[in-house]
């Protein structure tokens, strides 16, 4: 069983698929068409959906960014998910460029050809299927409670991938509860700052903005502080928008998208602060968490209580008022914004350190520090806050033989490259582990 359909989990299984193991793919959320009509529609309306949303449902919370194939690991396997992408209708340029991206739009067909090679191998697909308890007898996994429409099912197996994600934020108490290890890590927190695209393109290209030879101009920005701190962006995405990416009730976090032409208004990235364990207000495995739905909670206060996002100008984050009126940019995020002073939802070392980062930044990149630029908040689901312990031979939990966590939301990836990387590890060892028997 493969728990989870994004890069992870939709790689695992379409391996497993191939060697004959007949797989079967859980996935909380909805197929990536319900699930798109599903988020526009919150996007319009406000109405959340817990179940289908920017992080939930088929292809992950990769679904809705900006489709990023490149990645930091050195792993030969990045080659084979190029390859696999462009095979099931990708373009065939993310081969060769430098910067590969699929954008939100293309990735969603991609996805549904994979989900298909899976089942025409004979595996099968289960979608609105949670993951809910497992049961294990000597140290060994010996089945899983999934919840459905239909009732709880118990399903036997031995072998389970466990590639959830890194907002599954139930399955992470259950997995708690369970007495898995389970240990706190490091992850960041600010939110997305958003310019216009053409300054942003005149800023980097000079007088050779606008020729669509370059297309929209990307950026990456770090610098160290002396407080300690590191300040970043992260998931640049060049003619994108901000997206409301909430997946609780009363809770409100954001992310970005970019499309493939990237053609849009505004460019963005998330402008984020490095936290470790030592920041978090306890020393529980989960506290991470803890610290991420408090921020949320914050935010979806600020921003009236009806996932409208908070939102604030760069020049009154500086100087630490609420913003009253907008500038040259204007927010693209839904359903709404409201205006608000984001150094009253952030902790205050982390505000303090976006501050500086901003006006430093403005030095390495023209403009970045215009005061017109919209900040929106919070930016909170960078990465997983949580590692779920795993052998580094065989993949397995520390605890339980047949347990392989797995992906971004058990702390060993970070981007749809290296999460697919590693759901393809996981399935190996499960087909290694199958032909020695």
């Amino acid at each position: 069983v493969v728990v989870g359909a994004g890069p992870a989990g939709l790689f695992a299984a379409l391996i497993l698929a191939r060697s004959g193991a007949n797989p079967i793919l859980i996935e909380r959320g909805r197929d990536v068409d319900r699930r798109t009509a599903d988020v526009n529609r919150f996007w319009t309306s406000g109405q959340l959906d817990t179940t289908s949303n920017v992080q939930f449902g088929e292809g992950g919370a990769g679904t809705f960014s900006d489709g990023k194939l490149n990645s930091g690991t050195k792993d030969i396997r990045q080659r084979k998910v190029l390859e696999e992408f462009v095979s099931h209708g990708a373009p065939d340029e993310i081969l060769y460029n430098a910067k590969p991206h699929i954008g939100t739009d293309m990735l969603k067909g991609t996805i549904k050809n994979i989900r298909n090679e899976i089942i025409e191998l004979g595996g099968s697909v289960m979608f609105e299927t949670k993951l809910v308890s497992m049961a294990f007898s000597d140290n060994k996994l010996k089945s899983i409670t999934v919840e459905t429409a239909n009732g709880d099912e118990i399903i036997e197996t031995d072998n389970v991938i466990l590639a959830i994600g890194h907002s599954a934020r139930d399955t992470f108490e259950m997995l708690y509860d369970l007495k898995l290890p389970i240990e706190a890590k490091p992850f960041s927190v600010g939110a997305r700052i958003e310019h216009l695209r053409e300054k942003v393109d005149k800023a980097q290209y000079g007088r050779f903005a606008g020729n669509k030879k370059l297309g929209s101009a990307n950026y990456k920005l770090s610098t160290h502080l002396d407080n300690g701190r590191g300040v970043y962006t992260f998931c640049m995405c060049p003619g994108g928008k901000v997206v409301n990416a909430s997946s609780e009730e009363n809770r409100l976090c954001t992310n970005g998208m970019s499309e493939f032409a990237r053609n849009a208004e505004n460019s963005n990235s998330a402008l984020l602060v490095g936290i470790n364990p030592d920041d978090y207000e306890s020393d529980h495995p989960l506290a991470g968490m803890y610290l991420q739905r408090k921020l949320e909670s914050k935010a979806f206060v600020a921003g009236g209580e009806n996932y409208n996002a908070p939102i604030q100008r760069v020049d009154d984050f500086l100087n630490n008022r609420k913003s009253t009126h907008l500038g040259d940019v204007k927010p693209s995020i839904g359903p709404n914004y409201e205006f608000s002073n984001l150094n009253e939802i952030l902790p205050e070392y982390v505000s303090t350190s976006m501050a500086q980062g901003i006006v430093k930044m403005g030095r390495m990149l023209h403009g970045f520090d215009d005061g017109d630029a919209v900040l929106t908040g919070v930016e909170s689901r960078s990465s997983s806050p949580v590692r779920i312990m795993r052998k580094t031979d065989t993949l397995e939990s520390v605890l339980i033989e047949g347990l392989y966590p797995c992906g971004e939301g058990a702390g060993y990836a970070g981007g749809i490259i290296s999460a697919a990387v590693d759901g393809i590890k996981c399935a190996e060892k499960i087909i290694e582990k199958s032909n020695k028997n």
